[in-house]
């Protein structure tokens, strides 16, 4: 359900309540209402470069994450940081996780996926970090001179008390893991392949693979017709195991638990007017496939954003049935009537630890002295001088409330960077990891950041 944000009369109306610590032009409405000042740390980790989804919150309420490397011979490393302690531990080297270290072959440079626990195990997967720019595209790094391709993405758990990992083998075709989600009660775990869009599962108990082939044309290893970004998130469904993951054109696919079978889902897509229109066949965005996802088991729904348009959604895997209920994009961008920043969307989007508030981080663009100065076109991936207004938006699920926690900055005044991910401790805090610049060096780094209590101006914005 969509509702009307106040009007900017009344808005203006209770400016005089406003209390100490919102910063807001009394006459610009494209400011944020209020600041965010987030705390940044120092992994020890130099060459960490952008990370997408790679960290979690344990159920010791400690926050796993993995800083990737965007090197041929530097892997991608995990760390583990206690919010009690205040302290930061190595937890290991990915590329030597997977029986990889010295061997030279392409480094394991990253973990694209969120994490699992079982029985205080993570499960997870890793992916390439060094890529090869070939007709303006990312495709797999070409091995210099010495060093041998990279041998595929693997499956693999951590041991939170012993920290040990398993090897749980490579991904089908060799190809790197964009994507993994896990069915706990049943022990197996999905994927999708990067560049080609191979979907797989793997059962635990069995130690056994099985490649179900692709379902998007080439993936993104393809060109012109052939080529189709690939989903980045697979919903499962705990109560029966099926596992749900969409393609560019909006159709959605089924893995059936019982028969072991992907098939097509029929009588419902992502093909939303809301969501805009799309050639799925052209890279640089991604077309109709759902951005992020998660089941809520409060009320049996897997809730998705759209990352283009920033749309809310919920399906019902038993009605098969998707409803748009509000758009999550930042106040900034909603009341200039522009995109958020990245034109994939964002991945920071989680269930918090109630099991009823999303926590989704968002950009918008940056206005000063009442003009546009950063968009959505000045924030490509790979742009040095990129800039982003990071914001933190919650949604109350039970009553349909969306609120803008307002921007986030650094103690320094810069702003997170390239923030794609996204862990909710168990007190609510917010971390992420995101560009910091110190000492005219940048790095990718943890971030953590409090949501803003509730104030009067937050309760009239809400809608």
């Amino acid at each position: 359900m969509n509702r009307r944000t106040p009007s900017l009369a009344l808005a203006l109306s209770i400016l005089p309540l406003l209390p100490a610590g919102l910063s807001r032009a009394a006459d610009d409405p494209f400011q944020p209402r209020q600041r965010l000042t987030a705390t940044t740390y120092n992994s020890g980790f130099p060459d960490a470069h952008d990370t997408y989804n790679g960290m979690g919150c344990g159920t010791d309420g400690r926050i796993y994450y993995v800083l990737s490397s965007e090197k041929f011979d530097v892997g991608a490393q995990m760390y583990c940081f206690d919010p009690d302690a205040r302290s930061i531990r190595h937890v290991g080297d990915l590329t030597e996780a997977c029986g990889e270290k010295g061997k030279k072959t392409i480094v394991q440079g990253k973990s694209h996926v969120n994490f699992a626990e079982v029985d205080g195990k993570l499960y997870f997967s890793t992916h390439i970090g060094y890529y090869s720019i070939i007709d303006g595209m990312e495709k797999m790094g070409i091995p210099p001179a010495g060093w041998k391709a990279y041998p595929g993405g693997h499956l693999l758990s951590l041991d939170r008390n012993s920290g040990d990992f398993e090897d749980f083998g490579v991904a089908p075709e060799g190809e790197g893991i964009l994507t993994t989600s896990m069915d706990i009660k049943r022990g197996r775990m999905y994927g999708i392949t990067w560049p080609s869009g191979y979907f797989f599962r793997f059962d635990l108990a069995r130690k056994n693979w099985k490649n179900f082939g692709t379902f998007a044309a080439k993936g993104e290893s393809g060109k012109g017709a052939d080529y189709r970004t690939l989903c980045r998130s697979i919903a499962v469904n705990p109560e029966d195991g099926s596992a749900y993951f969409s393609i560019s054109t909006g159709d959605l696919f089924r893995y059936d638990y019982a028969q072991d079978k992907v098939a097509p889902v029929a009588g419902e897509d992502l093909r939303k007017d809301y969501f805009g229109l799309y050639d799925p066949t052209s890279p640089g965005h991604m077309g109709y496939n759902w951005r992020q996802t998660f089941y809520c088991p409060t009320d049996r729904m897997i809730y998705g954003v759209h990352g283009n348009s920033g749309y809310l959604f919920r399906f019902d895997p038993v009605r098969i049935r998707i409803e748009v209920l509000d758009r999550l994009t930042s106040e900034v961008s909603q009341r200039s009537g522009m995109f958020d920043q990245f034109s994939y969307g964002y991945l920071g989007f989680a269930l918090g630890p109630d099991n009823r508030t999303i926590y989704y981080l968002t950009g918008g663009p940056i206005y000063q002295n009442g003009r546009r100065v950063a968009g959505k076109n000045s924030t490509a991936m790979g742009e040095a001088k990129g800039l982003e207004n990071l914001h933190l938006v919650t949604y109350d699920i039970p009553n349909q409330r969306y609120r803008d926690h307002g921007a986030i900055f650094y103690a320094n005044g810069d702003r997170p960077l390239y923030v794609n991910s996204i862990a909710v401790g168990l007190d609510d805090t917010v971390y992420f990891l995101a560009r910091i610049t110190e000492a005219g060096k940048t790095r990718t780094d943890l971030v953590s950041v409090k949501p803003s209590a509730p104030s009067a101006v937050a309760a009239t914005a809400a809608r």
